[in-house]
């Protein structure tokens, strides 16, 4: 069996199906050495960057597709939409 690190993606648009990222991670023994287990340690840390390399690029796609389906109308702030993508956010002035 293998091992990776996994993120998955739902959204009500993709409710039976979610998109799921993963990179993988090396075997280890059941009782690594301490070499072993900073090896691992090194790897697991690159696996999470490559993850976090993947969930940035397919938020990007899904900010892309939804600007798209937006329509010509739809004006966004790109530089705020990218950094509260996936949040919910109360306006200050509307509070």
């Amino acid at each position: 069996m293998s091992a990776s690190v996994t993120a998955t993606y739902t959204s009500p648009a993709n409710a039976p199906s979610p998109h799921a990222l993963s990179a993988p991670l090396p075997p280890v023994s059941s009782e690594p050495s301490t070499g072993e287990r900073v090896e691992y340690l090194a790897a697991l840390q690159d696996s999470v960057k490559t993850l976090q390399g993947h969930v940035n690029a397919f938020l990007t796609q899904k900010m892309d597709e939804d600007k798209a389906q937006g329509g010509a109308d739809a004006k966004v702030d790109d530089a705020r939409e990218e950094e509260t993508y996936g949040e919910e956010n109360v306006d200050d002035e509307d509070a």
